[in-house]
């Protein structure tokens, strides 16, 4: 079984704006889906993207989200290092690990996608998301 690391940038209603441009500078296969389609009770919120994950001919992973709802955008902090694979005991070390006198965001736990899902600042202040798929 094999984890991906890879950039996750955050915008402030423009993930599909920008993640649309990079699919059509790198190419590949692009997945998109909106906070409403996750039962987003706000209907201003309805149509920004939760998450969107390009996958290139050259390899890269690209992933992006516009800034949940409650939560504030702040540029500068834009881009977050996501870990994400089925190794679930590799992955669990890795967020044990990191979050060592770092400053947990979100409880490494199942969400609503199925998947077990955590966020995290390291103890250098790198903001760092773990995602095990089921």
């Amino acid at each position: 079984m094999t984890s991906t690391l890879n950039p996750y940038l955050t915008f402030d209603g423009k993930a599909r704006e920008a993640i649309e441009f990079y699919h059509s500078v790198f190419g590949g296969e692009l997945k998109v889906n909106t906070f409403g389609e996750f039962g987003a009770p706000d209907p201003a919120s309805a149509d920004l993207i939760m998450h969107a994950q390009l996958e290139t001919p050259q390899g890269y992973t690209l992933m992006a989200s516009d800034c949940p709802p409650g939560m504030e955008y702040k540029p500068g902090e834009s881009i977050t290092v996501s870990l994400s694979g089925p190794d679930g005991d590799t992955l669990r070390s890795a967020w044990e690990k990191l979050s060592v006198g770092g400053q947990v965001r979100v409880p490494l736990e199942k969400q609503m996608w199925g998947d077990e899902f955590g966020q995290l600042v390291d103890r250098f202040g790198i903001p760092w998301m773990v995602n095990i798929t089921q």
